[in-house]
């Protein structure tokens, strides 16, 4: 299921809309280039939760825990993981604790993954507009393909 957004605004909107059907361990994945909207995606799915705190990349960090919503938002940066360093990391704890995880570019810790999850994978087409996006949602999942079914993206 694919939607085009013109501007950041935009793009928190699908953020915010989801995470009111988001539960624990919910795990969520957001693949795209660099610029293309995953972790402004993030800061409108913080809002959602009703986390007040701004909502960094957390390249450098590569996980950045807020605490203050309705559910625990562990937003995860796997670009700079080497092959298993996910595991080092406690990932499993994250997925199987009381928080929603967000993790950016996921190809990197494919392995660790658990087997259901939401995949969005944002593009950009700069000749269209420099906020021109392309959001692409994937559900895995029987769980997710209900949140697909339920919210507004089918609507």
């Amino acid at each position: 299921m694919k939607f085009n957004v013109n501007t950041p605004e935009e793009t928190m909107s699908y953020g915010k809309k989801i995470a009111n059907y988001l539960k624990p361990k919910d795990v969520i994945l957001l693949d795209g280039d660099l610029g293309a909207g995953k972790t402004t995606f993030t800061k409108g799915l913080a809002e959602g939760l009703g986390i007040k705190r701004n909502i960094k990349s957390p390249t450098f960090t590569i996980i950045r825990e807020y605490q203050d919503g309705r559910l625990p938002l562990y937003h995860m940066d796997a670009y700079r993981l080497d092959d298993g360093s996910g595991d080092e990391l406690g990932l499993e704890e994250y997925f199987n604790g009381d928080g929603i995880n967000v993790i950016e570019w996921s190809n990197f810790i494919e392995n660790e993954l658990p087997s259901d999850y939401l995949k969005i994978i944002f593009k950009r087409d700069d000749s269209k507009g420099d906020n021109y996006r392309t959001i692409d949602f994937h559900p895995k999942g029987e769980h997710f393909n209900k949140i697909i079914k339920e919210s507004y993206l089918e609507k």
